[in-house]
């Protein structure tokens, strides 16, 4: 089972990472105002997600790539509270699934943890 959580977790990352460059509109328009540059960020974070993910699936290279994604996670963290501020803004009817999102990014960060301290 634990084989099989870190293969979804890498998998996760990657597909997440390659989706940033897919549907880079939709990852801008969550950037806070505050933040310059909001598209090179998205393709910067796009590509963390991708190698991180990736690398999760060596032995030698996980503990680091758990690291960075936890990093990558409360970094990315603020995009998150903006999606939900946008969607109570634009009266999205899916707001109630940004707000679910952000107590998400605690169990990932968990998720992330484990294999920090477990890389083997």
């Amino acid at each position: 089972m634990k084989k099989f959580l870190l293969y979804l977790m890498a998998a996760f990352y990657i597909a997440s990472g390659v989706n940033h460059f897919w549907h880079a509109p939709a990852y801008t328009a969550i950037m806070p105002p505050y933040l310059p540059w909001p598209v090179p960020l998205v393709y910067i974070s796009g590509v963390a997600e991708f190698f991180l993910g990736f690398l999760l699936l060596f032995n030698t290279s996980r503990r680091l790539a758990a690291a960075g994604i936890i990093f990558l996670l409360i970094a990315v963290f603020p995009a998150n509270v903006q999606m939900a501020i946008n969607f109570a803004d634009n009266h999205n009817p899916y707001l109630w699934a940004a707000i679910l999102r952000l107590p998400l990014q605690v169990l990932l960060v968990w998720w992330a943890w484990y294999y920090y301290k477990n890389p083997k």
